[in-house]
């Protein structure tokens, strides 16, 4: 009940999805995360190619040591850190920060009323999608919601199955993840990451499949940025 207005609800509890969850709750904003599985943490749980280990560069291990991960010199520009520490950490630190975190929630629709802007989700548990029982939903209001779903980008794509091309892409539609380009990918996703449509920002690999650039490799550090980036824009709108 307490967390049916919030200020800022996030889809998807993976590393960017966090990442902004906290910076965002440390600035005082009331933050709901919704995530579909079980566990949150996305794909960093696996590291690189399922080793237990994250790469990121220099300006991603500014956010490993604000969270107080410990890391690892690889090379010039490159660092290391424990996948499992990152995720639990980063969890650990969202929570405490005040942000509140849903697991087992899939996110159905959104809500657009007059003002023509997303002012919240319909929510249901993901049992219920998963056996696809006919329950009623939940609905949540938010003067701002991120997608950070993922490759998928669902609630970007919830959205255009209502409402049509009407996002802030070159077609008003979804551009598509291109083919693997690790360093471009990197730098890409944090400019991607941007307000869609009023009241939608996308961040992480959301933010590279809507704007259409390339897919990333098993670097995490601009995950961890774009989540940064996306609780520095919305911190900006809402004041």
């Amino acid at each position: 009940m307490d967390y049916l207005v919030v200020d800022v609800a996030i889809v998807g509890a993976g590393p960017s999805g966090m990442t902004a969850a906290c910076y965002l709750a440390e600035d005082d904003f009331k933050v709901a995360v919704f995530e579909r599985k079980m566990s949150v943490g996305g794909g960093m749980w696996g590291g690189g190619m399922m080793f237990p280990r994250i790469v990121v560069q220099d300006e991603g291990k500014e956010i490993l040591d604000k969270f107080g991960i410990r890391s690892d010199k690889y090379e010039a520009g490159y660092w290391t850190a424990d996948s499992i520490e990152s995720v639990s950490t980063i969890c650990s630190k969202t929570v405490k920060a005040g942000a509140r975190i849903f697991n087992l929630i899939s996110v159905e629709d959104v809500m657009i009323r007059e003002k023509g802007v997303v002012e919240g989700l319909v929510l249901n548990w993901s049992a219920v999608e998963m056996a696809k029982l006919h329950v009623d939903p939940l609905t949540i209001k938010a003067d701002m919601v991120i997608d950070a779903t993922g490759h998928d980008c669902e609630v970007v794509n919830v959205l255009l199955r209502k409402m049509g091309n009407v996002l802030n892409t070159p077609t008003g539609g979804i551009m598509g993840e291109k083919p693997m380009w690790a360093e471009a990918a990197e730098e890409s996703v944090v400019n991607n990451t941007v307000e869609v449509y009023p009241g939608l920002v996308v961040a992480g690999m959301s933010a590279n499949a809507v704007m259409g650039s390339p897919r990333m490799g098993p670097i995490f550090g601009g995950m961890l940025l774009s989540g940064r980036a996306a609780a520095k824009l919305i911190a900006g709108k809402l004041g």
